[in-house]
C-alpha cells in the first residue's frame, strides 16, 4: 500500500468571502496603521473598488503606490519599497490580483531589509520579519492571497524567480466575487488555466494512496472544467463565486500536503514571460502538454486517474487525458504552442533553452528524473 508522506499544515490567513466582504476591511486593518496602498494600473478606480477600500480605511493615513504591473518587476517594486521606507508605513494593503499580492509580500519584506532586494528573490536572504500584509483580491488566479509564495522579475536581466517569504503571508484576504464583473475575458481565461495547472503540479506525479488530497484535487479541477464549459455564464454570481474560491483552494496549500509535487511546468514557463512578457496562464498552457508527453511514462498512472475522475473518460489512456487537457485549453482560446502566442522568432526555442540553462532549471530531477535532455526536448517541442 502506498504511504502518505508526513506533513505539518498551518494557514493562518483569514479569508473574508462574499459580496459584503468590503465592509469587514475596516475591522481587519489596525485603526492606527499607516497604510501603504499598493495597486496596479488603475482599474480599481474605474470599477469602484478603490472608493470602497478607501472608505473602509477612513481615519487611517494612506500612502498610495500605483503601477504594479502584471508579472511585477524588481525595478517597479524597488520604488514602492523606497516609498514605504521614507514614509515609514507599517501596513501593506495590496489591492489587485496575484501580481499585486506578490508585490505586497516583497515590499513588506524589503521595507525592513537594508541590503539588495534581489537577495530576497534569489534566496540569498531569508527574511525573518515583514510588515503585516493584507490583500483585497480583484482577479482570481494565483492563490497568492493566502500563501507564502511570490514571483518577481528583474527586467534588467530577464530573470523571473519564485521565492517564499513566510513572514509576509497575508494576515487576511478579502474575496468579493462581484469585482470580477468588469474583468476582461482574457483575464478570466488565464485565471481558469492558472488555477488548473496549480492543481496539476500537485497531483500529476504518482499514486501514494492519498484519498483526501486526490479527491480534493479532482474536485477543484472538475469545478474549473465545469466553469470553462459554462464560460457563457461568467457574468453570473454563482460562476464568479466558484472561480474565486476554486482558484484560492488550488494553491492555499491544502491540496499538496503530504504529496509528491512537481513544479517543472512553472519552472520552464517563467522563461516565456521573462523573454516576451506572455501572460502567465498562457505560458502554462504552452508548456504543460508537451511536458506531459515527454514524461508520460512516469506520470501515466495519475494521468489515467485524471482522465477518469476529472474528464469523465471511460478507460482513458494517458494520451487521451493529455488530449483532453489540450481541448480544455483550446476551449478557452489558450495557446498550446509558442507560435500560437504570436512568437514566431526562428531562434525562440534556442533563447528559451539558454535561459533555462542560465537559471539552473535544466536538470530538474523529480520523480520523472528530468535531466537536461528531457528538458531540452520539452522546450523545443513547445517553442520550436
Amino acid at each position: 500500500m502506498p504511504y502518505l508522506f508526513e506533513f505539518s499544515y498551518h494557514n493562518p490567513t483569514q479569508i473574508v468571502f462574499g459580496s459584503n466582504s468590503f465592509a469587514k476591511l475596516g475591522g481587519l486593518v489596525p485603526a492606527d496603521a499607516k497604510v501603504l496602498l499598493l495597486y496596479g494600473g488603475g482599474s480599481i478606480k474605474k470599477n469602484g473598488v478603490y472608493e470602497k477600500v478607501t472608505a473602509a480605511l477612513a481615519g487611517r493615513e494612506i500612502v498610495e503606490f500605483a503601477g504594479v504591473e502584471p508579472n511585477p518587476t524588481l525595478e517597479t517594486l524597488t520604488a514602492a519599497v523606497h516609498l514605504a521606507k521614507t514614509q515609514k508605513t507599517d501596513f501593506v494593503l495590496g489591492v489587485g490580483g496575484g501580481s499585486v499580492s506578490d508585490g505586497a509580500k516583497y515590499v513588506a519584506c524589503a521595507a525592513l531589509y537594508d541590503g539588495d532586494g534581489w537577495d530576497i528573490v534569489s534566496g540569498k536572504h531569508f527574511p525573518k520579519v515583514a510588515l503585516p500584509v493584507g490583500i483585497v483580491l480583484t482577479l482570481p488566479a494565483t492563490g497568492s492571497e493566502s500563501n507564502v509564495g511570490a514571483v518577481v522579475t528583474r527586467k534588467a536581466t530577464l530573470e523571473k524567480r519564485v521565492f517564499y517569504v513566510p513572514p509576509a503571508r497575508p494576515r487576511f484576504a478579502i474575496l468579493n466575487p462581484e469585482v470580477m464583473t468588469s474583468l476582461p475575458d482574457r483575464q478570466l481565461e488565464n485565471g481558469l488555466v492558472d488555477a488548473f495547472v496549480h492543481v496539476c503540479e500537485q497531483y500529476l506525479t504518482y499514486p501514494v494512496g492519498a484519498l483526501v488530497q486526490d479527491g480534493y484535487a479532482e474536485a477543484v479541477m472538475k469545478a474549473l472544467k465545469t466553469l470553462a464549459d459554462s464560460f457563457d455564464q461568467r457574468r453570473e454570481t454563482a460562476w464568479q463565486q466558484n472561480l474565486m474560491w476554486a482558484a484560492n483552494q488550488a494553491l492555499c496549500g491544502i491540496i499538496g500536503v503530504g504529496m509528491p509535487t512537481d513544479w517543472i511546468t512553472h519552472r520552464i514557463a517563467v522563461e516565456l514571460t521573462a523573454l516576451w512578457n506572455i501572460d502567465h496562464g498562457r505560458t502554462l498552457s504552452i508548456i504543460q502538454p508537451w511536458l506531459l508527453r515527454e514524461l508520460i511514462e512516469a506520470k501515466r498512472a495519475k494521468l489515467e486517474q485524471m482522465g477518469r475522475n476529472v474528464f469523465g473518460l471511460a478507460n482513458p489512456s494517458a494520451e487521451d487525458t493529455i488530449a483532453a487537457i489540450e481541448t480544455f485549453y483550446r476551449s478557452l482560446r489558450m495557446p498550446v504552442h509558442l507560435r500560437e502566442a504570436g512568437i514566431t522568432e526562428t531562434d525562440a526555442a534556442d533563447r528559451v533553452w539558454q535561459a533555462v540553462l542560465a537559471h539552473g532549471n535544466a536538470a530538474l530531477g523529480t520523480h520523472a528524473e528530468v535531466d537536461e535532455a528531457k528538458t531540452e526536448r520539452i522546450v523545443r517541442a513547445a517553442c520550436g
